[in-house]
């Protein structure tokens, strides 16, 4: 590999390989090229062994989308905080949910229900 070759960079890893997948479709949305590093060995059995360098890790591709993807990650976990504190009923099937979901996890529908906890809406 020559000096101006791209060396793929590690933006995080996590045991969970659904939060690694989650952040990565959300980078890909953005037009960042990901890969998961260890993405097979979730089914091996060893990420339950609690060594990190196991654990799926989301990687950008390009240098250049480094700083950009840890920006939109970021902004994630900012805007995935705001509400999380509360609960709000499902109008359509009664369900309880998050205060940052947007869709009943139940019943799939749009959630316009009313707030249990303080600033529910």
């Amino acid at each position: 590999m020559g000096d101006d070759d791209a060396v793929m960079k590690e933006l995080f890893r996590e045991q969970d390989i659904t939060r690694v997948s989650y952040y990565k479709a959300v980078l890909q949305d953005q037009g960042i090229a990901t890969m998961i590093r260890n993405e097979f060995l979730t089914g091996s059995g060893l990420t339950e062994i609690p060594i990190p360098e196991f654990f799926p890790a989301l990687c950008v591709l390009n240098d250049e989308d480094y700083a950009p993807a840890v920006k939109i990650i970021r902004e994630h976990l900012t805007a995935n905080q705001v509400n999380a504190d509360i609960e709000i009923k499902c109008a359509s099937c009664g369900e309880t949910n998050p205060g940052n979901f947007d869709t009943c996890w139940s019943c799939g529908n749009t959630v316009a229900g009313t707030g249990d906890g303080p600033g529910g809406r």
